[in-house]
């Protein structure tokens, strides 16, 4: 078995490093050292090869990771003995059409969420919004997130979007700080897509995963559907994924 291991602490591990488009061939698991946000790094680098990712908790409580660190000797051997079983999750393909060329024009992928946000403080976005093509309508506000339901947990989560179960498949789209009467959040089928193009020239960030990519300008545009994969997790028993939501926000039993 060939594993890879990915950690958030790089510098004391560059003598086992590789290139990171090389990171998932050959590999049978990829292990990550870490949090979510590790995790979300693990996911870029292996999932299109169908690599599994198994998490291990070095910090807070987090949603993704599997195992504490005591627990990784024993779990290794279960994965070698076959007894695991695999949980999938969907992911986002996110495409850039930038005639400001300020961002990349490869195809980008994401576990949680695409967020395109504003650049300086009291000024909002204004973003022509599509849905397969037609247009939906304007948003005036500080940013627009579309999420997958792995992703609805986090950013989407704290502007107040719903909480869906990474058991589904679909697309959150959740405006940030709306400057509108329409403020809700809509949740799309996975067979739909979304389009975003800036509709002036107040400059906007484009950040997927966390990385922040870069800045969108007018008639710029970001177009976001399911990925034609998903993000594999190793696990060794069922998660009771309302049961972290409980723990993560101390949510009592009666």
């Amino acid at each position: 078995m060939r594993a890879g291991l990915v950690d958030e602490v790089n510098d004391d591990l560059r003598d086992c490093a590789c290139d990171p488009e090389k990171m998932a061939t050959g590999l049978d698991l990829a292990v990550s050292l870490g949090g979510d946000g590790t995790i979300l790094r693990a996911v870029e680098l292996v999932a299109r090869e169908g690599v599994p990712v198994l998490g291990v908790n070095v910090g807070h409580l987090g949603y993704l990771t599997e195992l504490e660190p005591a627990q990784l000797p024993q779990a290794l051997e279960r994965f070698l003995s076959g007894a695991y079983d695999i949980e999938e999750r969907m992911m986002l393909a996110v495409s850039i059409d930038a005639p400001s060329g300020s961002l990349p024009t490869r195809p980008l992928w994401a576990l949680n969420e695409a967020v395109i946000e504003k650049v300086s403080h009291g000024h909002t976005i204004h973003a022509a919004v599509s849905i397969n093509g037609t247009f939906f309508t304007s948003y005036a506000a500080d940013g627009l997130i579309v999420a997958t339901p792995t992703g609805s947990t986090a950013y989407a989560f704290s502007v107040r979007g719903p909480i869906v179960s990474p058991r589904q498949r679909a697309l959150i789209l959740t405006p940030v700080s709306a400057h509108m009467l329409f403020d809700r959040s809509l949740v799309l089928d996975e067979s739909e897509r979304v389009g975003i193009e800036l509709i002036d020239d107040r400059p906007a960030i484009l950040t997927v995963d966390g990385r922040e990519l870069g800045t969108l300008r007018r008639g710029d545009s970001t177009t976001c559907a399911a990925a034609p994969y998903s993000a594999r997790f190793v696990s060794f028993e069922a998660r009771d994924f309302f049961r972290i939501v409980k723990t993560k926000f101390g949510l009592a039993d009666r």
